[in-house]
C-alpha cells in the first residue's frame, strides 16, 4: 500500500475536522440546554420528544377547554339561581293570592307585579355569555331564543347542547337548551293533573295528589263526577264508572282510584266535575300567564282557588325541573374540575418525561466539552506536525 504524502494530510485534516464537528455540537447543546437538536442526534428519542410535545400540547387544549366550559357553565348556574329567586316570589306572591281575605283590587295587584317578574324572567332566558352567545339557545347561539307573541312565548332555539373536550374520550356539555330548562315542564305532579269544570257551581277544591301505585296507573283520562254532595263517580274517557264511594262535605277527604288519589275539601254541587289526566309540557310563561288570568278572573272563589291550586302545582314543577337542571350543571363543573386535575397531573408527567428524553444532562456535557476539546487540540497538533513533513525530508 502506498502511503503519500498528501494522503497523511487529508487524514489528518479528516480527524480535526471531526473534531471540530463534535466539539460544536457540545457547544450547541450546551447553549439550547437540549440533548436534541435536531433528528439526526436520537432518531428513536426525537420520535419519542416529539409524540410528549404533541400529547402536551392536547393536554394544554383540554385545560383551556376547561377553563371555557367552567366559566360558561358558572354563568348558566349564576342566571338559573336569579331565575329560581324570581319563582321564588312568584310563588309567595301565588300564595297571598290563594287567601281568601284577599280583595279583587289586591289580587290585580299582585298579579300586576308578577307581570314585572314575568318580562324578567324572558329576559333571564334570553342572557348570553362574554362572547355575545345566547345561553340557552342550544345550537342556535347566534339567535335570540325565546320570543314574546301574542298567543306567549315561543322558543325559536333548537335541541342541541354544546359540547367540549375536556379530556381523552370526554366530551361535557357546556349549556342546557331552553325547551329543557324553560318550556317543556310538566303538568300536574309529574303524572296527572287535575282540573276543575269551567260550570262547577259548588266550593269544593281539589288539593294534594299522588300515584300510590304506579303499576296501577295506566295514565288515562278520567272524570270524578260528585253526583250528590256527598257522593261520587269515578268515570273513565268512555264513560264507565270505575270507581265510586261516599263524600264528607265537612271533613272532606281522598278519592283514590287506579293507583292515584286526589284529596278535596269543600262542599261540591251536584255534578260538580273534575278531571283526571295525564300530565303535559306546559311552560313557565304559560304557567305565569295561568296565575296572572286566575288572579284577575271574575269566577267564583272556588273557582279561583281551583285554578290557583292547579297553577301552583305547575309552578312547582317549575321549580323542580329548574332545581334538576341546576344540579345537572353543578354535577358537569365536578367532572371538569376533576378532569382538569387528572390534566394537571398528565401535564407534569408529560414535561418530565420529555425533559428525560431531550433535555441535557450538564456534568456529562461538561466533560464531553473537556474530552472533545483535548481531542480537537490533539489533532491540530497532529496536523502541525504532519503539513511540514514529506518523504524528502528523509533522504537528506
Amino acid at each position: 500500500m502506498r502511503v503519500s504524502t498528501s494522503w497523511m494530510q487529508q487524514q489528518s485534516v479528516n480527524t480535526m475536522m471531526e473534531r471540530q464537528g463534535d466539539l460544536s455540537g457540545i457547544q450547541t447543546q450546551m447553549g439550547t440546554g437540549k440533548r436534541i437538536n435536531q433528528p439526526s442526534d436520537d432518531p428513536v428519542g426525537a420520535t419519542r420528544a416529539v409524540e410528549l410535545t404533541h400529547l402536551g400540547a392536547d393536554t394544554d387544549q383540554y385545560q383551556r377547554n376547561i377553563t371555557s366550559a367552567n366559566a360558561r357553565l358558572g354563568l348558566e348556574d349564576t342566571t338559573l339561581s336569579s331565575v329560581g329567586n324570581v319563582l321564588g316570589r312568584v310563588r309567595t306572591l301565588l300564595l297571598q293570592g290563594m287567601n281568601p281575605s284577599q280583595t279583587a283590587e289586591s289580587r290585580n295587584d299582585i298579579a300586576a307585579e308578577m307581570v314585572q317578574l314575568r318580562g324578567q324572567l324572558l329576559g333571564m332566558a334570553n342572557s348570553k355569555d362574554a362572547q355575545g352567545d345566547y345561553i340557552f339557545a342550544g345550537n342556535r347561539t347566534g339567535a335570540v331564543p325565546f320570543l314574546s307573541q301574542s298567543g306567549g312565548v315561543s322558543y325559536v332555539g333548537d335541541q342541541g347542547q354544546r359540547m367540549v373536550a375536556a379530556g381523552p374520550g370526554l366530551q361535557v356539555a357546556t349549556g342546557d337548551p331552553g325547551s329543557a330548562v324553560f318550556m317543556d315542564i310538566p303538568t300536574g305532579n309529574g303524572s296527572f293533573a287535575v282540573g276543575a269544570a269551567a260550570g262547577n257551581t259548588g266550593s269544593a277544591l281539589a288539593g294534594a295528589t299522588g300515584v300510590t301505585d304506579p303499576s296501577a296507573w295506566n295514565g288515562g283520562n278520567y272524570q270524578i263526577v260528585f253526583t250528590a254532595p256527598n257522593a261520587y263517580e269515578v268515570r273513565d274517557s268512555g264513560g264507565a264508572v270505575v270507581s265510586s264511594g261516599a263524600y264528607d262535605p265537612e271533613k272532606g277527604g281522598t278519592i283514590a282510584f287506579k293507583g292515584v288519589q286526589v284529596a278535596f275539601s269543600g262542599t261540591p254541587a251536584t255534578n260538580d266535575s273534575f278531571a283526571v289526566a295525564p300530565s303535559s309540557k306546559q311552560s313557565m310563561f304559560d304557567t305565569l300567564d295561568g296565575i296572572i288570568g286566575a288572579l284577575r278572573q271574575s269566577t267564583s272563589e272556588a273557582g279561583m282557588q281551583n285554578a290557583l291550586g292547579g297553577q301552583l302545582a305547575n309552578l312547582d314543577q317549575a321549580i323542580g325541573t329548574l332545581t334538576q337542571t341546576r344540579a345537572g350543571v353543578g354535577a358537569r363543573m365536578n367532572a371538569l374540575d376533576q378532569q382538569g386535575s387528572l390534566n394537571g397531573d398528565l401535564t407534569l408527567q408529560y414535561k418530565t418525561a420529555l425533559s428525560d428524553v431531550q433535555d441535557l444532562n450538564y456534568y456529562d456535557a461538561v466533560s464531553k466539552l473537556s474530552l472533545q476539546s483535548s481531542a480537537l487540540q490533539a489533532a491540530q497538533l497532529t496536523f502541525s506536525k504532519l503539513q511540514n513533513m514529506s518523504l524528502f525530508d528523509y533522504l537528506k
